[in-house]
Order: C-alpha cells, then structure tokens, then sequence
C-alpha cells in the first residue's frame, strides 16, 4: 500500500485555508497513490467555546464534501480529521473517504485535558477494509493508552492510522507510544502530526512516523512542513506474527490482588516526617498501627531510632492519642530489647 503523509501547518477557525490546502495535497498526489493521511482536526483546527458552533459541521456537511469531490477525481482515499457536530454535540472525529464513499468515521476516545469542557468522546472503536488491509483509526492522545491499539487489533487491524495534533514539550512521548503500538500489536502504525504555531501560544511538534509490526522506525519526519511517501509490504504483519502473537499469547483469566501491608520502617524516616503528613494519617487512619510496629520491633529489636529522636520525630504535643501510644510503644519495646 502505497501512502502519503501530509505534514502541514494549519490555521485555527479558518475552515477555507485549511480545506484549501488538503483539496491541493489531494489534487497533486501521486497517480499510483493508495491513501493520504492529514493531522488531527485538520479541517477546522482547534477551536474551542462558542467558536465551536461557528465552524464544527456534520459528516455531510460542505468540507466533507468537498474532500469527497476530490477524492473521487483522483482515484485515492484520505484520513482527515474535523471537528464534528451531531445534534449540538461536538466531537474530535477523523474520517477515511474512499472513492466509494464515507467508509469510517472514529471519535476521539481519549480527550487531552484541555477538550474535555467542549468535545464529547466517542464511545466505540472501528475497523474497516481498503484494498484488502483492515484499517483503524486513533487520534493523537488516543496512543498514550495501550488498551486503545489493543481495541483496533482485536478487531483485526493490520495498519493503525493516527492524526496527530502534538504540541511541546510532548513530541518525544508520541514517538515511545507509536513504536509501543505497533510494536505490542505487531501492526502497521502511520502517525501524522500538524507542524507550525498554533493559537494560545502552542507549538506543533511534527515527527510524522511510520513504524512496522516489528516496532522498527520506517520514516520520521522533523519538524517543518513535510510531504513523505512510503510503501507498505503488508506481508510483514504476517511475518512479525510467525514465531509468537501477542493476542494469541495472552493470559488473561490470571487471578491477582492487592497485598496491603504497612511500612513501618518508611514511616520512620525522619525526612518522610519531615516532608509529609503521611505517617501520622496513617498512625489515625490505621487502627492496627501499634501492632505493626510491636511486630516490626520484635522481629528487628534495636533498629529504631533512641527516645530523643522519637521525641524529635513525634513531639509530645499537639499529638493525636493514637500516635502518642504508638511513640510510646515502640520506645519501650527499643529500650527493653523485646
């Protein structure tokens, strides 16, 4: 499969600018071209609060449209990410269009934190296939959590497509995630950031990557405007999976649990006392706490600290009851080595 990567600027609320630019990108691809990838919410940038209304549109609105237009002059297919509106409810949506038609649409999972007052996440992953590849889609943020390619592989993905809308400091940490997934997965991963200044001071990070189903970087892009080419050999989804499949090698009927057991002699350092509150909400909260330090001293007599430093660590007053026998207890048991 043969891909282009658009690694472009774009200008936040200008809707004409944008879609202009990808109706280009679109237009002068290559005859023998499967599929064009364009960054997170390309279509629309990132807007948020009452810009929302002005500019989000439906998956039959005029963008799409238009980007559906092109797509059927050119023979090709594209994901291209929107801000959608369905019924007054906004989401962070990416779409493959196909010649065909509209053949997936995915809504953000996973909101950055700086979303979540406006967009509404989407509740479901999908899958499709496009000239015989089974295709999901994530968007940007989606890729910190492992369990979100994980979805897309369960559902039979070979190639994970991201838009990406990365700013800094946090290229680096898309770079780990995407080597991750598709390594984890053993599938194709095609990752597209935006590049450039955003609104609010933002800065794009770019690094556009392909990784393989081996986690081997294929293409990495820097951090200006770039459009790359890459081909696929989707044999190699086969090829990663010969010797041992991570879906197949899962156990996941193991039991486990949660051991609780208090660390006493942690609690005891001076600086954690020093620093925290923690010993003595443990010392309220804990109603076994003298036990535990009985237990402690008994097994180690003579480690803890002399009554002076006691006195130092767990002043006599103001001091909660409990804590007071707890201080007293450990002294007795330190001095008379029981």
């Amino acid at each position: 499969m043969k891909i282009e990567l658009m690694q472009l600027a774009g200008r936040d609320g200008d809707t004409a600018y944008n879609l202009r630019r990808a109706l280009e990108a679109i237009a002068h691809c290559d005859a023998d071209t499967d599929l064009l990838v364009f960054p997170e919410t390309h279509l629309m940038g990132f807007v948020a609060g009452e810009q929302l209304a002005q500019v989000a549109e439906t998956l039959e609105g005029p963008s799409l449209q238009a980007v559906q237009q092109a797509v059927r002059e050119r023979s090709v297919a594209v994901v291209i990410g929107l801000v959608e509106t369905d019924a007054g409810v906004f989401y962070n949506t990416s779409v493959l269009i196909t010649p065909d038609g509209l053949s997936l649409a995915y809504r953000k999972t996973h909101l950055w934190p700086s979303e979540r007052g406006d967009i509404t996440p989407g509740d479901r992953f999908g899958t499709v296939v496009f000239k015989g590849v089974r295709i999901g889609i994530l968007i940007c943020y989606d890729i910190e959590l492992p369990e979100t390619a994980r979805a897309l592989a369960q559902l039979g993905a070979e190639l994970v497509i991201v838009t990406n809308g990365n700013m800094d400091p946090y290229g680096p940490v898309h770079r780990t995630a995407i080597m991750a997934r598709a390594q984890e997965n053993q599938v194709f991963a095609v990752m597209v950031n935006r590049v450039g200044q955003g609104d609010d001071g933002l800065v794009f990070a770019g690094g556009s990557a392909v990784i393989d189903p081996f986690g081997r970087v294929l293409f990495e892009a820097g951090r200006e405007e770039t459009r790359q080419t890459i081909n696929l050999d989707l044999t190699q989804v086969h090829a990663a999976r010969v010797d041992y499949h991570y879906l197949n090698d899962r156990r996941l009927t193991l039991p486990g649990e949660t051991v609780e057991h208090a660390d006493i002699d942690y609690m005891l350092r001076p600086e954690v006392i020093a620093q925290s509150s923690n010993y003595l909400s443990y010392a309220n909260a804990n109603k076994d706490a003298r036990s535990l330090v009985d237990e402690k001293v008994r097994e180690n007599p003579g480690v803890y600290p002399s009554k002076a430093v006691l006195d130092t660590l767990f002043p006599l007053e103001p001091l909660p009851l409990k804590l007071e026998r707890v201080r007293t207890r450990v002294w007795s048991k330190v001095k008379s080595g029981t």
